[in-house]
């Protein structure tokens, strides 16, 4: 034991275990989505993370309470990775007033602000630009924040994300571009979408940071999310964080979607080899962790979902006069 912990720190042991309990967090609480989802309390619709919870978790993991975020609709892991809570997202879920939106916004439109995480929407590339005010807010504040905004390969396809990338780099904000690109604009792959080979080669040509990486490792992205801060602070440009991912369920709903047709059940199964929740346990076990060790931290966070579940289907439903605050 102590040889093993010689060639892996202390330090490196503490942040291995940190990222598993986000990304198993992440893992669980859509597992627990899936099943309770067929008994209808939940009506809002749903855009699973899972496969993908590498990128969220790595890049927030790693800008912390030094950032601001801003998500797409596929926004679970995100804000979990951002918050590290359940009470409030399953609240939302089923739609109660001890949800993070008192119910009224869904899982499209989760929202934590206090914990940097300033929301996420249903419209494709829509939160890009107000990610961009974000930024430049700040620079002309001096808050010393830097904005993080994911977004899929689709909102690449939307003018407002080429407009983004311009401003930005035109005004040297302190952003990170995060593409989360599992191919895919719903059912559409990016090939027969796009009339280039590389967006990176494209946006390498806008006065900022070009940063990339397909793996699936959280650890990979989480030290890539560092550099990729320091370049930003140390050349006062943005940066684009081009991140290669696949996700595990149909575009919108719970369920695997191989008999759609537009893709094939061998491609996930390519994938899932390189499952991200996979390595990050296997390193606790090759590292310092007992199977048991590891089974009683999973088996903390499934109780804390359990309990949000459970939460959250007793809870009330707002008022009449608090469902119609807000409202313009």
């Amino acid at each position: 034991m102590a040889r093993r912990l010689k060639r892996y720190t202390v330090t490196a042991v503490k942040l291995n275990l940190e990222l598993y309990k986000r990304l198993y967090l992440a893992r669980r609480a859509e597992e627990y989505i899936i099943r309770y989802y067929s008994e209808d309390d939940m009506k809002t619709p749903m855009h699973m993370s899972m496969g993908q919870e590498h990128i969220p978790v790595g890049v927030c993991s790693a800008i912390g309470l030094r950032c601001q975020t801003f998500a797409t609709y596929r926004s679970h892991a995100t804000y979990i990775a951002m918050t590290g809570e359940t009470d409030g997202f399953f609240a939302e879920l089923y739609g109660k007033e001890t949800g993070v939106s008192k119910g009224k916004a869904g899982s499209m439109h989760l929202s934590a602000p206090e914990y940097g995480f300033m929301g996420s929407s249903a419209v494709v590339a829509s939160l890009i630009p107000v990610a961009v005010g974000a930024a430049f807010a700040n620079k002309v504040r001096k808050t010393g924040k830097l904005v993080a905004v994911f977004f899929g390969d689709g909102a690449t396809d939307e003018g407002v994300f080429w407009e983004s990338i311009n401003a930005a780099s035109l005004y040297k904000l302190p952003i990170i571009f995060v593409l989360e690109d599992n191919d895919f604009a719903v059912h559409m792959r990016g090939k027969f979408r796009r009339g280039y080979k590389s967006i990176n080669d494209i946006v390498g040509s806008f006065n900022c940071n070009i940063f990339k990486e397909e793996t699936t490792d959280v650890e990979k992205i989480y030290n890539l999310t560092k550099k990729t801060m320091d370049a930003v602070e140390k050349s006062g440009k943005p940066a684009f964080l081009y991140l290669k991912c696949y996700r595990y369920l149909e575009h919108v709903g719970v369920n695997k979607d191989f008999d759609a047709g537009y893709r094939s059940e061998s491609e996930f199964n390519q994938w899932y080899k390189k499952d991200c929740v996979a390595i990050q346990r296997s390193k606790l076990l090759q590292n310092r962790f007992t199977e048991s060790e590891v089974a009683n931290i999973e088996s903390g966070i499934d109780r804390q979902i359990q309990k949000s579940v459970e939460k959250a289907k007793k809870a009330s439903f707002c008022s009449k006069d608090e469902l119609c605050k807000g409202l313009l």
